[in-house]
């Protein structure tokens, strides 16, 4: 059995929760052009914006590596500015039974949880993705604040 764990890190972002929000549910093919130092490549399999019940892919950098995700959208949420995404396959599938990611954003707060159980005492926390999300977290706002 492994070992459970949970990341929760909130970013003020001065660009509003809608905006943000809205690049995730309905503008997600954008992320790789605002954020390219982090997201390769965003492509939907089944579905056709970030929905319940969509299936889509990340290609990432993670410390100088190239990385892979694919995963199935839990649950939007578009008065709580909230979505779920479970990760299906990819890469850090090898190190994790499971994991699972939460964007929600209130107010001027944009929060990250990332749910996840290591398959071994020696696996380390999904520290450095969730260091990539930051990461593009921020190149969002960013981009959000020069329109």
């Amino acid at each position: 059995m492994g070992l459970k764990g949970k990341l929760i890190a909130s970013i003020e972002m001065k660009c509003g929760e809608g905006l943000f929000f809205d690049i995730f549910h309905t503008s997600t093919h954008q992320v790789p052009n605002i954020s390219s130092r982090n997201i390769v490549h965003f492509q939907i399999h089944e579905g056709e914006i970030v929905k319940t019940g969509s299936i889509v892919s990340w290609k990432y950098n993670e410390a100088g590596q190239e990385m892979y995700m694919k995963h199935f959208i839990e649950a939007v949420d578009p008065h709580k500015k909230l979505i779920k995404w479970k990760v299906i396959e990819g890469d850090l599938l090898e190190l994790y039974n499971y994991c699972n990611f939460t964007t929600s954003c209130e107010r001027q707060w944009t929060t990250w949880t990332i749910e996840y159980e290591k398959k071994t005492e020696d696996t380390p926390e999904p520290l450095l993705h969730l260091g990539v999300i930051l990461a593009m977290t921020k190149d969002i706002e960013n981009h959000l604040l020069k329109k």
